[in-house]
Formats: C-alpha cells, structure tokens, sequence
C-alpha cells in the first residue's frame, strides 16, 4: 500500500504564483502579508525580483480565475495561491461574484493539475474580512501552507504515478 502525504519541507525548487485581487486592498494586502511570511519561513524567497514567487495583480476577485489558469496552464509553476475578498453588500452581486470565482478558481486545478489555492475570502462584513486577513487569524499563512503541501504532495504523486496519472 502506498501512502501519498504533502509535506512542508524542499521548498527551495519550487514555484508559485500569486493572483491578488485589488478590490478590498487593505483586506488583500494584508493576507499577501502572511501568505509571504509563511513562504519565507518554509525556505521560500518570496522576493519579487527572486525566481520563486511571481505576482500578478487583478482588479477584483471576479478577473482572478482567468489569470490562475492563465499561470497554471504555463507550466512555470508547482501550485498557484489566489487572494481576494468579497464582502456582502446589500445587492445579490456577492452572490453571483463569489459563486463564480469559487467555480473558476476549482476548474483551473480540474483542467490544469496545478495546485490552485482558494485564498478568497467570502464574507458579510469588513470586521469579518479583518478578522481572517489578521485582526484574530491571518488566513494568508494558511493558503500558503496548503500550496507548499499541495506542491510537494502533486510532486511526490507525479514522481511515483507517471505522467499517465494526470
């Protein structure tokens, strides 16, 4: 029997890209804060002008899934973390927006194989978003380690099974 695990070290081979959603900046921007923490601190350079990380920046949360396929699709990259946050507001556009981006960002995995990382957030109140992106918690560290997991876990999978798993 075999037992596929990922695990949180060899991080120093692997790539990842980030897709971060403008809109709700001070939300988005503080969870691309832990996200990066946690990657310096697993042994990944998450420095811009470094070879490990790449950014991609897109006006909101609704663009994101279009340029994680985009990146994933490349071939460039061991898993792709998407940020965002999407606050309820008194319209059904939350709705619609969180539905699809959700959608989006599971197909690039489906259709790719690229580890694609839901780090957006979905909430009724700014106080809520806040509170995940570092107020209480920073999910951002979070959706980072899933990504190295993920990666490594993918690697290992890949290595064993041959291209014909995919």
């Amino acid at each position: 029997m075999t037992v596929f695990e990922g695990r949180f070290t060899d991080t120093q081979t692997l790539r990842f890209a980030m897709v971060i959603g403008r809109f709700n900046d001070l939300v988005t921007e503080k969870l691309l804060s832990g996200c990066r923490d946690c990657l310096l601190r697993h042994g990944v350079d998450p420095d811009p002008e470094g070879t490990q990380v790449d950014y991609a920046w897109v006006p909101g949360c609704f663009e994101i899934p279009l340029v994680a396929r985009k990146l994933a699709a490349s071939g460039r990259y061991d898993a792709v973390i998407c940020l965002g946050a999407v606050i309820r507001g008194q319209t059904p556009h939350f709705d619609y927006v969180s539905a699809e981006v959700t959608k989006g960002i599971s197909a690039v995995s489906v259709q790719t194989g690229v580890p694609t990382i839901m780090g957006v957030l979905t909430v009724d109140t700014m106080q809520q978003a806040l509170e995940r992106a570092g107020i209480k918690s920073n999910l951002g560290w979070s959706y980072a380690m899933n990504a190295i997991e993920m990666a490594n876990l993918m690697r290992d999978m890949t290595t064993a099974l041959g291209d014909s798993a995919s």
